[in-house]
């Protein structure tokens, strides 16, 4: 395609001007589903409720894979002034899911064109990332019965990485996400009479220190865990003691093991905690991420394509893991995988993150993304 970049740029600026937050991403799926079939790629919509799958066949191979990019927007004002602002209230593109929906598009232009490969490939376009949900629902809609795969690949910018650098690693990549809220119950009172009551934000304040213990002393050195308490909520005054604390927060591991390890070290913290100072306790933990968990035949196909794309000297292939959380996980539980951080970090733009009300794609790594998916396509499908 002879100008790749300038079509790039301007589904990108058209998907950023029209976000939809989770399953509401209409606009991208009706992009994504009309350029697919003018391109001859074969289409199905309506995939876990707003998803689109593109299936492009080449050659005689019997091989099948997935590439998968994320469409959903977030609920976030936009502040930025440049010429492609949201034109929707209240919602943007904070994450770049614009840009990895024109990549991956832009990787089905290549392919259909080119059909330089030997085998099938599927282009999964995801609704509902940010909450969670997404993945999950392709797969109750029975996406791997629908379309099977042998293997799957994802990819998210990386703002915190220089432009146009690949990242991966074999292993977990990407954390999992667990959700917890506690409630201690003691007995409330005047400020100035706590021997009166018992002050529930006392065994708070042991069970917040206890809990990072966890981290430093139950959990392995080498892995990475994060627990964080985000929320306290009372029923007290700046006068009064109150009677109940609620607490909530979120767990991040790499692992099925150490998630499971955080759950139940936090529960007999949390419970025996309250019961050495007489309180009630209500716990409950949830888990909303899977970690992603990259397999190692994976990762070298993704490194060997990287490579081709970009040089050796922009990939790395044993990188830190990431810990924030992907829905792309929920398909490593169904098929293996490898998942990967493409640098988007303009210098220019100072510590602007993923997911401020200010943050825009780079458009210069667009190019970039789609050859590096086509790239892989070709060299897993020869």
């Amino acid at each position: 395609m002879e100008n790749l970049k300038e079509q790039l740029i301007a589904w990108r600026h058209y998907l950023h001007q029209h976000p939809g937050t989770a399953f509401e991403e209409t606009a991208a799926a009706g992009l994504v589903a009309a350029e697919m079939r003018r391109m001859g790629i074969e289409v199905t919509e309506g995939v876990g409720r707003t998803g689109v799958v593109g299936t492009l066949k080449a050659g005689s191979g019997g091989a099948v894979i997935g590439i998968r990019a994320d469409m959903d927007a977030l609920p976030i004002a936009e502040k930025s002034c440049h010429d492609h602002v949201s034109q929707v209230p209240g919602k943007m593109h904070g994450c770049g899911h614009d840009g990895h929906t024109a990549m991956l598009l832009g990787a089905a232009e290549i392919l259909s064109e080119q059909k330089d490969f030997n085998g099938t490939v599927r282009f999964i376009f995801q609704p509902a990332e940010e909450p969670g949900r997404g993945a999950r629902a392709m797969i109750d809609d029975g996406f791997f019965a629908r379309f099977p795969i042998a293997e799957i690949y994802g990819l998210h910018n990386a703002p915190f990485l220089p432009a146009g650098q690949l990242h991966t690693r074999v292993g977990g990549m990407a954390a999992s996400e667990d959700d917890f809220t506690f409630t201690i119950t003691g007995k409330g009172g005047h400020a100035s009479s706590p021997h009166e009551g018992r002050d529930p934000l006392a065994a708070f304040a042991e069970i917040y220190l206890a809990l990072q213990t966890i981290v430093s002393r139950n959990a392995s050195p080498l892995h990475p865990v994060v627990v964080s308490c985000t929320e306290i909520l009372t029923d007290g005054a700046h006068n009064a003691i109150p009677t109940h604390v609620e607490v909530r927060g979120d767990a991040r591991t790499t692992s099925p093991a150490d998630q499971g390890l955080v759950e139940t070290r936090m529960r007999k913290i949390v419970e025996g905690v309250c019961a050495m100072n007489d309180m009630g306790c209500e716990f409950t933990y949830s888990h909303e991420f899977y970690p992603v968990v990259n397999s190692a035949r994976c990762v070298e196909t993704a490194v060997a394509a990287a490579v081709k794309t970009v040089g050796a000297g922009a990939v790395n292939g044993s990188c830190d893991p990431w810990m924030a959380s992907e829905d792309f996980a929920a398909f490593l539980q169904h098929v293996p995988g490898c998942f990967l951080l493409l640098g988007s970090g303009k210098k220019a733009a100072g510590n602007i993150s993923l997911h401020q009300n200010v943050y825009d794609f780079n458009d210069d790594i667009l190019e970039t993304g789609a050859r590096f998916w086509a790239e892989l396509v070709r060299t897993r499908l020869q």
